[in-house]
C-alpha cells in the first residue's frame, strides 16, 4: 500500500497494548467539499495520529489541521478559516466479519477518515465575521463597511401619509414657546 494518508502499522500488528504516534502533513491532490466553502487542491493537511493495537485491529485517533477557502454566505467576500478535526476509528484485521475498514498488508490507510471529518467540519452557512450583516439590497455594497454612513431606509408608498403627520408633529414641537417658570 502506498499514499500520502497510508501509515505503516508493521511493529505493533496483533501485540494488543502497543502504540505508535506520528506526524506528518499531507497536501490535497484534489479538492475535498462542495458549495461554497471547500478544502482547495494543495491543501496542507497537519496530521497528528496514534495507533493502538488492541485484540480486534488497529484503533487509530488523532487531529487534522487544515484551512478551507471560499466565500461568506452573506457578503460574499473570500475567507480562509483554519479548522481543527479530531477523528478516531477502528481498523480490524482481515477476518470472517465485514467492517468498514481493515489493516491491509500491515498498513491503515485514514484517507477516508480524515476526508470524512475533515468534510463534515465545513460550515453550512460561513460567514466572514461573526456579525456580517451581509448586502445592502439596493446598492450592493457591504453593510459592514457602510454601516457608518447612516441613511433613512425608503418608506413603503402606503405608509407615506403618517410620514406627513409625524412631520407635522415635529415642526409644531419647534413652534410651541417653552416653559421657563420655576414652579
Amino acid at each position: 500500500m502506498n499514499g500520502p494518508f497510508v501509515v505503516p502499522a508493521r511493529d505493533i500488528v496483533r501485540h494488543p497494548g502497543e502504540m505508535r504516534e506520528h506526524s506528518f502533513s499531507v497536501a490535497l491532490k484534489e479538492q475535498w467539499g462542495e458549495g461554497i466553502v471547500s478544502y482547495e487542491v494543495g491543501a496542507e493537511f497537519d496530521l497528528e495520529v496514534r495507533l493502538e493495537a488492541v485484540h480486534e485491529g488497529i484503533l487509530v485517533s488523532g487531529t487534522a489541521d487544515a484551512e478551507y477557502t471560499g466565500v461568506c454566505g452573506r457578503c460574499l467576500t473570500d475567507i480562509t478559516e483554519p479548522v481543527e478535526v479530531e477523528f478516531q476509528e477502528l481498523f480490524a484485521y482481515p477476518g470472517e466479519e465485514e467492517t468498514d475498514f481493515e489493516v491491509q498488508d500491515d498498513h491503515v490507510d485514514l484517507e477516508i477518515v480524515v476526508r470524512d471529518a475533515a468534510v463534515l467540519s465545513l460550515p453550512f452557512q460561513p460567514v466572514c465575521q461573526p456579525d456580517c450583516l451581509g448586502l445592502d439590497p439596493v446598492t450592493g455594497e457591504r453593510l459592514t463597511e457602510s454601516a457608518e454612513i447612516e441613511q433613512d431606509a425608503p418608506i413603503d408608498p402606503r405608509w407615506s401619509a403618517l410620514q406627513q403627520i409625524t412631520d407635522q408633529g415635529n415642526t409644531a414641537d419647534s413652534r410651541a414657546p417653552e416653559n421657563t417658570e420655576e414652579s
